[in-house]
C-alpha cells in the first residue's frame, strides 16, 4: 500500500479494530465475520478481505464449520498496533518521503531538505508508540476504563 501516511487510512483503522475485537474474545475462541463487524461498526465485505490479509501475514486463523470464526493466531500480548499497521499500509511515517528505501526522486529538495531530520523522528516517536503498544495493553487500559465506572460500595 501507499505508505508513510501520517494518517491512517480507515483500511488500517478497520484492521486494528477488529484484531482489538478478536483479540477481546481471545480465550472464548473463534468470533464470527458478523459479530466483529457489529461489534466495531466495519462493512461486512470490507472486514472479510482486511481478514484475509491479515490471516496471509499470519496474525489470524480461520476455522469452518457452525463453531467457526476468527481467531488470533498469537497471544495479544505479542501482537503489536505497529504490526497490523504495516501489515496493511507499509511503513510507518509522517511523510511520504521518508518511506520506500530512502531514494526520494519525486521530490526536489532531496538530500537538501531542512525537514528531513525533524521527519524521521517523527517517524521514531510514532513508531515507538505503535511498536511499543500491544493488544493486550489496549485489552487492560479498556477494562481500566470500565471498572472506574462501577460504583464503589465501601464501608
Amino acid at each position: 500500500g501507499e505508505s508513510g501516511r501520517m494518517l491512517l487510512t480507515q483500511k488500517c483503522l478497520y484492521a486494528v479494530r477488529a484484531i482489538f475485537e478478536i483479540a477481546a474474545r481471545f480465550p472464548r475462541g473463534p468470533v464470527k465475520i458478523a459479530d466483529i463487524a457489529q461489534a466495531q461498526a466495519i462493512p461486512q465485505r470490507f472486514l472479510e478481505a482486511i481478514l484475509t490479509q491479515l490471516k496471509q501475514a499470519g496474525f489470524v486463523e480461520s476455522r469452518r464449520g457452525k463453531q467457526g470464526g476468527y481467531l488470533l493466531a498469537r497471544a495479544p500480548a505479542t501482537v503489536t498496533i505497529g504490526d497490523i499497521i504495516r501489515v496493511i499500509e507499509g511503513d510507518i511515517g509522517p511523510v511520504e518521503c521518508l518511506s520506500g528505501n530512502g531514494d526520494s526522486p519525486q521530490c526536489s529538495l532531496y538530500g537538501q531538505c531542512a525537514f528531513s531530520e525533524l521527519w524521521e523522528q517523527a517517524r521514531v516517536a510514532m513508531s515507538q508508540v505503535y511498536d511499543g503498544t500491544t493488544f493486550q495493553d489496549l485489552l487492560e487500559r479498556e477494562q481500566q476504563k470500565a471498572s472506574k465506572y462501577v460504583p464503589a460500595y465501601s464501608i
